[in-house]
Parts: C-alpha cells; structure tokens; sequence
C-alpha cells in the first residue's frame, strides 16, 4: 500500500513540475505584450508556442541554434542555466521588477552581459517567474544572512 502511495506521490510531483515550466497562451500574450518592443524575444515567444507552451523544449531549440550542446535533459539543462546566472537574477535592482511580473529591464541587463547566450534570456526569466522569484533566489539569500 505504502509502495502505491509513494508511485502516486512520484507521479503528482512530475506532473506537478512539468506544469511549472508550461507557458499558457494567456503567458505568452501576457509577455508578448510587454516585450512588442524586442523582435528576438517576440521570436523566442514563438518558439515557446509552436513547442506547445513547453519552455524547456523551446530553451533546448534555442541553445542548439546557438551552437551550445546541452549535455543534461531538457528540465535540467534551463534550470542549470537559471542557476549559473541566479546572482546576476536575483540583484536587488531588478528584483523588484520580476517580483511585479516586469521582465524588460533584466531582459536588457542579461542582454548586456558578453558571456550570456542572449537569446536564451526570454526563456530564463520566464522560467525564473513561474519557479517564483522568491523562491528562486532563496538559496541565494540564505548564503547572504550567514
């Protein structure tokens, strides 16, 4: 009995993270909206819709185009990605702006960054919203209280 509990939790908890990284088209035209100005992200929002809303068969796509070879599976591989650049993400200065849905003025300061593959901003930072952005620089914060 225990054993099917835990195969159900499994399987809720799977479905549960596939759901965090599934953009609805409500979210694209949502984004779509605040980024009209940004032709590459409005390619990148594109993308994510013909992937069916699945940000990180889209964040994968847009990689290999790019020339990175991803070594980890799709969910892995966008969060890895969100990970490395979680200090530049979660700077106070632009925080405020995620944490009120506002993604343009990190879009453009990642976009600023030489060694961020720009392209893959959009996805990122959308991936940063639906994680949460509290929740997503957390493990950033805790470091910074010790």
């Amino acid at each position: 009995m225990s054993n099917e509990l835990g195969n159900l939790a499994l399987k809720n908890l799977r479905a549960c993270q596939n759901n965090m990284t599934k953009v609805t088209s409500q979210e694209l035209a949502q984004y779509r909206s605040l980024l009209a100005d940004d032709s590459e992200a409005m390619e990148v929002l594109d993308l994510i819709e013909d992937c069916e809303g699945d940000l990180e068969d889209a964040a994968m796509s847009l990689a290999i185009r790019v020339g990175q070879e991803p070594q980890q599976p799709n969910s892995e591989w966008l969060e890895a990605l969100a990970k490395k650049w979680r200090a530049v993400i979660c700077e106070q200065d632009y925080r405020q702006n995620l944490l009120n849905g506002s993604i343009v003025e990190m879009m453009a300061h990642l976009k600023s960054m030489p060694t961020f593959p720009k392209i893959l901003a959009t996805p990122v930072l959308i991936y940063v919203l639906k994680q949460g952005v509290n929740n997503f620089c957390q493990p950033l914060d805790l470091l910074k209280q010790d």
